[in-house]
C-alpha cells in the first residue's frame, strides 16, 4: 500500500481494496459491488451457524475454533437461510479472514441496521483479550457473535451484520483538535456543544416531530425479520410508537429496547470518520446505540446533508430509569482519515440514514 510510515489514521475506501488486493484481506468470495464503504468493509456470514452455550473470548494462545468445540450445543446451514432466535447465542464464521501487515490494526462494530433490529453483534478472533478489537499485524479468521434479543432474524451466508475500519495508529482528536475542527465545520447544531471529550449527544424527547412522536417500543413475540428484506414490514407489526404527553422525559422499563433519536443534528466532514462512544457508565442503567460507527460525509452538505439525527439505539438494563429531554447519552470521536474516500456516506452509494431524523431500519415500510 502506498500509505507513508507517518500517515496515521482510518483507511479509507481506496486503500481497504488495496488492503485486499495485497492480501491482507482474504474473502472466500469476491466482494460484492458495495461491499466497501467509505471508511469501513462490510463482513459477511458464513455457510453454518454454531449454537453455544455461552458467550466467549479465546484469550491467549487459544483459538475461537477451539472453542467452539467446547460450546458447540449444534450446527445451522445458512446456505438456504435460517432463523436465529431470540436469546441464543450463535457463533458465525465470516467470509472474510485476515493477514494484516505490521502496524495496521482494526476495530468491528454492528451495522446501523443490525443495532435498530437490537441484534446483539460482536466479531471476534484468535487468541483476542477484548470484542471488535483486532490487533496490528493479524492473521487469521474471524467469527462473528451474533445473538438476537427482540426479533427472530433470518440470515444466509453472505447477509452483513457487521462492519470492520482498518487504522494506523492513534488518530483520534484531542479537545483542542476537535475544538478547533468544531469551529470550522460545525459539527453540531448547537450554540453551546460540549466538544471537551468527543462531541456530547443528548436525547430528544420533545415530541416536536410528526404527531409529537419521540421513538419506538420494541413489541414482544412478532412474526421473523429477513435481514436482507428491504421495506417489507409494516411499523405496527413490531413497534409501538411513543407519544410526547408534555413532560419531556421517558421512563425505561427493564429489559425493553427503544429507538430515539438526538437531540442534535450532527455531520462527519469528509476527512474525518466518527464514532459514537459511552457517555458515562456510571450515570445510568441504560446502554445506548450499539452501532456507533458514522462514516465520512453523514450528514455533510456536500454529500446530500444538512446535519443528521443520530438515532439512538436504547436498551434499559434491571431498574427502570427516567431519562430527561437533553440528557447526554452519548458521545461522538472524530478520527482522522489517512485521506479522502474516493465515495462519501449518501454519495449514490445507497446510504440509508443520510439526513435522516427518527427512523427505524430500511426492513420497515415508510
Amino acid at each position: 500500500m502506498s500509505v507513508a510510515v507517518e500517515e496515521k489514521g482510518i483507511l479509507p475506501d481506496r486503500m481497504i481494496a488495496e488492503l485486499a488486493k495485497a492480501g491482507a484481506i482474504l474473502p472466500h468470495y469476491p466482494f460484492v459491488p458495495d461491499q466497501i464503504q467509505p471508511a469501513s468493509l462490510d463482513l459477511r456470514l458464513g455457510e453454518v451457524a454454531y449454537r453455544v452455550r455461552a458467550s466467549f473470548l479465546p484469550g491467549p494462545g487459544a483459538t475461537v475454533a477451539k472453542r467452539i468445540d467446547d460450546l458447540k450445543l449444534h450446527e445451522i446451514s445458512l446456505s438456504d437461510g435460517a432463523v436465529l432466535e431470540t436469546g441464543c447465542v450463535y457463533i458465525v464464521p465470516l467470509l472474510e479472514s485476515l493477514a494484516l501487515p505490521p502496524g495496521i490494526a482494526a476495530a468491528a462494530n454492528p451495522k446501523s441496521s443490525t443495532g435498530r433490529l437490537d441484534i446483539f453483534t460482536r466479531v471476534i478472533a484468535d487468541e483476542m483479550r477484548g470484542f471488535d478489537r483486532i490487533a496490528e499485524g493479524y492473521h487469521g479468521p474471524l467469527y462473528a457473535e451474533v445473538s438476537p434479543r427482540t426479533f427472530p432474524v433470518l440470515v444466509r451466508e453472505g447477509s452483513r451484520l457487521s462492519q470492520i475500519r482498518f487504522r494506523r495508529g492513534h488518530a483520534m482528536l484531542d479537545a483542542p483538535a476537535l475544538t478547533g475542527l468544531h469551529a470550522r465545520e460545525r459539527l453540531v447544531d448547537s450554540d453551546d456543544a460540549d466538544v471537551s471529550e468527543g462531541i456530547a449527544v443528548g436525547v430528544d424527547l420533545s415530541g416536536h416531530g410528526p404527531g409529537g412522536l419521540i421513538g419506538y417500543r420494541a413489541k414482544r413475540h412478532t412474526g421473523v425479520i429477513d435481514v436482507e428484506r428491504r421495506g417489507r414490514y409494516d411499523v405496527e407489526d413490531f413497534w409501538e410508537p411513543i407519544k410526547s404527553r408534555g413532560k419531556d422525559s421517558l421512563i425505561l422499563d427493564p429489559d425493553e429496547f427503544y429507538i430515539l433519536a438526538s437531540k442534535e443534528a450532527v455531520q462527519v466532514p469528509p476527512d474525518y470518520a466518527a464514532e459514537m462512544v459511552p457517555f458515562d457508565p456510571l450515570v445510568g442503567e441504560f446502554r445506548v446505540h450499539y452501532a456507533g460507527f458514522f462514516d465520512p460525509g453523514f450528514g455533510y452538505a456536500g454529500a446530500g446533508g444538512r446535519g443528521s439525527r443520530a438515532v439512538l439505539e436504547v436498551r434499559s438494563r434491571e431498574v427502570p430509569f427516567i431519562l430527561e429531554h437533553g440528557q447526554i447519552v452519548g458521545r461522538l470521536v472524530y478520527e482522522k482519515m489517512i485521506s479522502r474516500p474516493e465515495t462519501l456516506y449518501g454519495q449514490g452509494i445507497g446510504s440509508n440514514y443520510q439526513a435522516q431524523g427518527l427512523k427505524l431500519s430500511k426492513h420497515f415500510r415508510p
